[in-house]
């Protein structure tokens, strides 16, 4: 068989030599809705490279490493490969593109990173985007753009991520729906018009104009099992012979154009629906009859289109080897190759690193824009100072080390290089998370392999060994000698880690072997928490119960082999808050007498709280925190200067304000004062949860002459007393977390999903039903303490058919008073408490507060 024009073996050197292109190299991550076709459509592109065999594409899933993805079909951690492909200059000088690449030579290297589309696993999506340009999304045509799209859309367009769409899954709007060609051209148009609608609400302005148009090349249309795809420009060349311009017919096949058959002439317009639209005509009808007829094995029509395609020879040579589906995936995968089309797209519309990080250098980096790790950023210069982002860990085969894998944003690594690494707790100017190394070997991730190299320049991805014992979970690297280099951004993630399980080990000799286990394990995935708490109970914290179990089975499995664990049934954190202002102000003296404390708290509004979650402001300018408090939330331009803190640290949930200014040896104390508001609002009053949406205000202070008697040994419980006290007096209450649940059914099983959703508590909020689409969504509040079994729960009650997926999306005050015997709360509070080994009375203000 005759190699197309794209097919290219390649050795790891041709990768290397190109790495030094950076007008050539394409960073992509893949990214969609949970059972799109990521992996699948993936593998074309794998195989196009000469990695993995044509017939296999589609089948083999190569990006899923792991055993449990090729088991449950679905993918757990983002897996990146590099692959070299050598383009024909002709095919990209079609069209216009809103990049503006300059190319250097044929060869082009695709970074290409395939992310998981479940939401448990969305902080892989936000590892997988920081470190790539530009991303290709997958829509299933048939169930259009789903609620995961949307979120991987939103979160690729707030790191300034130029999106390319394929609508997927093509295969069965024939072979399952067998649609007609104008039902199935309304559903494309409706896809792309969700997709732009959204770009439209979250794209940055600094980027240009972005949208996505089927005439300008950058949708494509796709059926990644039988990998085949085409871009209207592929269709156009496929009647090549019989049209004289090629620019007019191509206009023609999308939008409102309709072909006259009996007078040969195109319309703008198509009353009562006699004429035929032109993708119909063009596109969509001769797949139609090329899938039907080749599976009926009825070969008449086929071979007139295949003479007129100019492929019959190559037709009746499939037809000796094989038959059905298998001729017909053969035949489409000459006629329309999957990767052509989306090599064109990719390399054509996404930019390339000199280009999109001249945009995204001043949202990702830390320090300011002026100086030379910014600039050489900016400009993607190889000579610049040393910048890469570590995204994340990746286990090795044996599961004992951990390979560093990211991005060189600017300079060059080489192996044996001295550097410095910053990890995510390192704030510039102190020690803190600081490290001096060097670099032991600098690998290139090839799915399932690893090449060695001797270096990477900047615009590429890699991975460095030797370091992981000085990062966590992420990091940026920078040479030794840049002292005053900034850290690159921590990522924000989408999801929260609200479900916990205790665990702990069976024979207590095996204690030291589970703390080295967990380590590994919060190294291994970008969200999984591992807190000590207290009580000694170690808690592992995922974001929903399908990402907490897959961090259990590493655990058993690959970290601690041999170990028996215990396990705890799922664990839910509440938070702590108040309801009023405190109905006094409360006293508290020193255990030396010698210096009194007077303090009240209130509450924090429901608007301003979420202000702070969003991390819309930098908390840590406090020019910028007064103007937004006094412009938004119409505080006080005085009080915003009295702030002292937030807490508990690394939110900002809780304030502390200093209600009082003329007095003396006031800055003394003022570490003590904040050290106490951090103990008292992260271990809270009530069941030791952390604190939510309370203000502190310290209103007056007696203090000693003499510094002795003023320390922070008297200081500190002192506060923490008033603190307690105070919350204790302002009608204290818990909040419990909420998952918005987002649920796909089929209409005839909704009553059943209903029952179930008010058992636990649940309130629909939205239904949602799409024209000539059998499957209803349901918008579900539900709180996370009801949530366990609630998917097995649904499939058993609509005989498997209800697919749901749980996202965090606030915390919500319970109304019953936790201080009243038997109230909901108070039944929650006491069992939290027994769980801690606290002492089952709950605290009585009167012990704190001291009286004149």
């Amino acid at each position: 068989e005759p190699k197309s024009p794209l097919m290219s073996i390649f050795s790891i050197n041709d990768v290397i030599n190109l790495m030094n292109k950076k007008n050539n190299i394409r960073n992509v991550s893949v990214i969609a809705h949970v059972d799109h076709g990521k992996s699948t459509l993936t593998d074309s592109l794998v195989a196009a490279a000469g990695i993995i065999s044509l017939d296999n594409a589609g089948n083999q899933r190569i990006m899923d490493t792991r055993d449990d993805e090729q088991e449950r079909c679905i993918t757990i951690k983002s897996t990146g490969i590099s692959l070299y492909f050598h383009l024909e200059p002709e095919l990209l000088q079609k069209d216009t593109s809103i990049v503006k690449n300059i190319s250097d030579g044929n060869e082009y290297l695709i970074n290409l990173i395939d992310s998981p589309g479940h939401v448990d696993f969305s902080s892989e999506v936000t590892a997988a985007l920081r470190i790539t340009d530009g991303a290709l999304v997958i829509v299933d045509c048939i169930e259009e753009v789903c609620v995961q799209t949307e979120t991987v859309l939103r979160q690729s367009l707030s790191e300034r991520i130029i999106p390319v769409l394929s609508i997927n899954k093509l295969d069965r709007c024939f072979i399952e729906l067998s649609l007609g060609g104008e039902e199935a051209y309304k559903g494309f148009l409706r896809i792309i018009e969700d997709v732009n609608i959204f770009i439209s609400i979250y794209h940055d302005k600094s980027i240009g104009e972005l949208e996505l148009n089927p005439l300008v090349n950058n949708v494509c249309f796709s059926a990644g099992l039988h990998g085949w795809a085409f871009i209207l420009s592929e269709i156009t060349s496929l009647y090549g012979s019989k049209i004289n311009d090629n620019e007019k017919f191509k206009k023609k096949l999308w939008g409102e154009n309709y072909y006259d058959n009996i007078k040969k002439k195109w319309h703008k317009k198509n009353p009562n629906g006699k004429y035929i639209r032109g993708f119909v005509k063009y596109c969509f009808d001769p797949l139609k009859v090329l899938i039907t007829k080749i599976i009926e094995e009825k070969y008449a029509e086929v071979n007139i289109l295949c003479e007129k395609f100019n492929v019959e020879e190559q037709f009746q040579k499939f037809r000796l080897k094989a038959k059905g589906k298998s001729l017909m995936k053969k035949l489409l995968q000459y006629l329309l190759p999957a990767h052509k089309s989306l090599l064109i797209m990719l390399i054509k519309h996404l930019p390339s690193p000199a280009i999109s990080q001249a945009y995204r250098t001043e949202i990702i980096y830390e320090g300011p824009m002026d100086d030379k790790y910014s600039k050489s950023m900016r400009t993607c210069d190889p000579k610049g100072p040393l910048m890469m982002y570590i995204s994340k860990m990746i286990p090795n085969s044996d599961k004992s080390r951990f390979i560093a894998f990211g991005r060189v944003f600017s300079g060059t690594i080489t192996s044996g290089l001295k550097v410095r690494i910053m990890g995510s707790n390192y704030i510039k100017g102190s020690k803190k998370d600081l490290f001096l190394k060097s670099v032991q070997r600098i690998v290139l991730c090839m799915g399932r392999k690893l090449e060695s190299t001797d270096y990477i320049p900047c615009g590429n991805t890699g991975a460095l060994i030797g370091l992981d014992q000085f990062i966590i979970k992420t990091a940026t690297i920078t040479d030794q000698v840049n002292e005053n280099a900034y850290p690159i951004k921590a990522m924000k993630f989408s999801v929260h880690p609200v479900v916990r399980r205790a665990v702990n080990v069976e024979n207590p000799s095996d204690l030291p072997k589970l703390l080295e286990g967990l380590r590994k394990l919060s190294r291994s995935d970008p969200m999984v928490q591992c807190i000590r708490e207290e009580s000694g109970e170690y808690i592992i914290a995922g974001a929903g119960e399908l990402h907490l179990e897959i961090c259990i089975k590493d655990l058993k499995d690959d970290f601690l082999p041999g170990v028996s664990l215990v396990f705890s049934d799922p664990v839910v954190p509440y938070k702590e808050t108040i309801n009023s202002e405190s109905n006094h102000i409360c006293l508290a003296k020193s255990t030396n007498k010698h210096n009194r404390i007077y303090a009240k708290s209130l509450p924090i509004e429901e608007l301003l709280l979420k202000d702070l979650d969003m991390d819309t402001i930098d908390v840590k300018n406090s020019t910028e925190l007064s103007n937004f408090l006094v412009s938004k939330h119409k505080w006080d331009k005085n009080t915003t200067k009295n702030i002292w803190g937030f807490g508990p640290e690394p939110s900002f949930a809780n304030m502390l304000l200093i209600g009082t200014k003329s007095i003396q040896y006031l800055d003394e104390i003022k570490d003590s004062c904040v050290s106490a508001f951090q103990d008292v609002t992260k271990e809270g009053i009530l069941a030791h949860e952390n604190m939510r949406g309370v203000i502190f205000t310290i209103v007056d202070l007696e203090l000693h002459a003499d510094s002795i008697h003023r320390g922070g040994g008297q200081i500190i419980p002192a506060c923490k007393r008033v603190y307690t006290a105070s919350f204790l007096y302002s009608s204290p209450r818990i909040m419990e977390p909420i998952f918005s649940v987002f649920i796909s059914v089929p209409l005839k099983h909704l009553g059943a999903i209903y029952s179930v959703v008010s058992n636990r508590r649940g309130k629909v909020y939205e239904e949602v039903t799409k024209p000539g689409n059998p499957v209803c969504e349901i918008k579900v509040k539900l709180p996370v303490a009801e949530s366990f079994g609630f998917s097995n729960e649904l499939r058993s009650s609509t005989s498997g058919q209800a697919f749901s997926q749980c996202i965090f999306d606030h915390w919500a005050l319970l109304k019953s008073d936790p201080m009243k015997d038997n109230s909901q709360a108070n039944q929650i509070i006491l069992s939290i408490r027994k769980r801690k080994g606290l002492k089952a009375e709950l605290p009585n203000p009167n012990d704190f507060e001291d009286r004149l």
